[in-house]
């Protein structure tokens, strides 16, 4: 698998990132383990969580597999601290003193001195951005973090931070994907601006760009189920479901796969350094790991994108 580099940073992660949302919640301990292997098998490097993730049960899913399934050394990690939730309701507080204390216990939880990349999670409207900053400054000085990113900030709010940040930020995380491509109008030139590499999440539009969902909704999947539908439902509606079918249309002509299709796209595009995939199943991570990653011929990418265009 192709190893990138973080925009201008010396950080090389691979073009697939394992996600790992799911884990400890939908991904139970046996079936982690096994996609853990079989990402490391297919060449993959970098692993992102978050302290928010089943309220820390990923990040202790993943310190109980570093050293039994793969050591430390042969993946890079982030994780990222800044959000919680409650009673069903997110809260943010990217205060310095809850970022710091954040950080220590998810090193705590991930059997490690240090992550590779950490992140503040959102934007906080409470918080002065110089004191969120501050505190990814001190993790980074401090040697708990070899870099410090930004997730899920707009385009002028990662302008503003890598402004005044003092110290190089080196990535910045963000929902794309031919279903979502909201981030190309400010995010995508704003970060390239300021040389930040741009972590791709929910690439396969959270799913309904494998296809699966049409037609109906699979028993098994998140669509399925009360709890998670929320998540996937703006997905389904009619202008997403006729990118889905250009993208199967497309895959069939190129005799790939449609999460082929659209994973090869998203790399293909400005300022993008990875795309997080987050597979709940093993078979899920073999499909994914089993796909080309090869340039998409321009005529393809073209349509792929006129009928992508966000209105």
């Amino acid at each position: 698998m192709q190893q990138r580099y973080v925009g201008n940073s010396g950080l090389r992660v691979s073009a697939l990132s394992l996600g790992t949302m799911s884990w400890a919640k939908e991904t139970d301990q046996e079936d982690a383990s096994e996609m853990l292997r079989t990402f490391i098998d297919g060449g993959g490097k970098h692993i992102d969580t978050a302290a928010s993730y089943s309220d820390g049960g990923a990040e202790a899913m993943i310190g109980s597999l570093l050293g039994d399934v793969v050591a430390r050394t042969e993946v890079s990690l982030s994780t990222k601290a800044g959000t919680s939730t409650s009673d069903g309701r997110r809260f943010v507080d990217t205060s310095r003193n809850a970022m710091l204390s954040a950080l220590d216990a998810s090193l705590a939880r991930l059997g490690t001195d240090y992550v590779d990349i950490w992140y503040a999670q959102a934007w906080d409207g409470n918080v002065p951005l110089e004191e969120t900053l501050s505190a990814l400054e001190f993790a980074v000085r401090s040697g708990r973090a070899r870099y410090a990113g930004i997730a899920n900030f707009n385009g002028w709010q990662s302008a503003k931070a890598a402004a005044i940040a003092g110290f190089p930020l080196v990535a910045a995380q963000a929902e794309y994907s031919l279903v979502h491509r909201k981030p190309e109008a400010e995010l995508v030139p704003a970060v390239e601006d300021a040389g930040l590499g741009l972590m791709a999440w929910a690439p396969m539009g959270r799913g309904v760009l494998t296809g699966k969902y049409r037609g109906s909704i699979p028993a098994d999947s998140r669509a399925a189920r009360s709890d998670t539908a929320p998540y996937v439902e703006p997905y389904l509606e009619q202008q997403p479901s006729s990118v889905v079918e250009a993208v199967a249309m497309a895959a069939k002509g190129l005799g790939r796969t449609p999460l082929d299709v659209a994973l090869s796209w998203l790399l293909a595009q400005h300022g993008v350094a990875t795309a997080i995939v987050g597979p709940r199943t093993p078979v899920q991570a073999k499909e994914i790991l089993t796909a080309q990653l090869t340039r998409l011929p321009p005529e393809i990418a073209c349509a792929l994108e006129d009928v992508s265009q966000p209105a």
